[in-house]
């Protein structure tokens, strides 16, 4: 069965979400000890397209995409300059990339999809 860019794209929207918990809480809690200041920074970008999911799941993986890309830098940075965090950087510079990847592919289907019918 072959899966949706939209289904992969909210997928990685998710998985994004539920990285930031497990990276400041489990896998490379911050050194100063202040895990729940960490998260307070990072996850409320990410939930914040969850009020758009509501009207328009396009809209909504839109700016999951545009706030995926300083997630992209963020997780970048993380891998260059925090050894004990490269692993969760690197997985979220991963989802980062097939996020906005996905919502690049069902922008793609979608014209293709509207220049057959026009």
């Amino acid at each position: 069965m072959r899966m949706s860019a939209q289904r992969v794209a909210l997928g990685a929207w998710f998985a994004l979400i539920a990285l930031q918990p497990a990276w400041y809480l489990w896998l490379a809690p911050p050194a100063t000890g202040q895990a729940w200041f960490a998260l307070t920074l990072t996850l409320p970008p990410l939930l914040l397209p969850l009020t758009a999911l509501r009207r328009s799941t396009g809209r909504a993986l839109l700016w999951a995409g545009i706030v995926a890309l300083f997630y992209f830098c963020h997780g970048v940075v993380a891998a260059w300059a925090v050894a004990a965090a490269r692993m969760p950087a690197l997985i979220e510079v991963a989802l980062s990339l097939v996020l906005i990847g996905a919502i690049g592919a069902r922008t793609r289907a979608l014209k293709r999809a509207a220049s057959r019918t026009a």
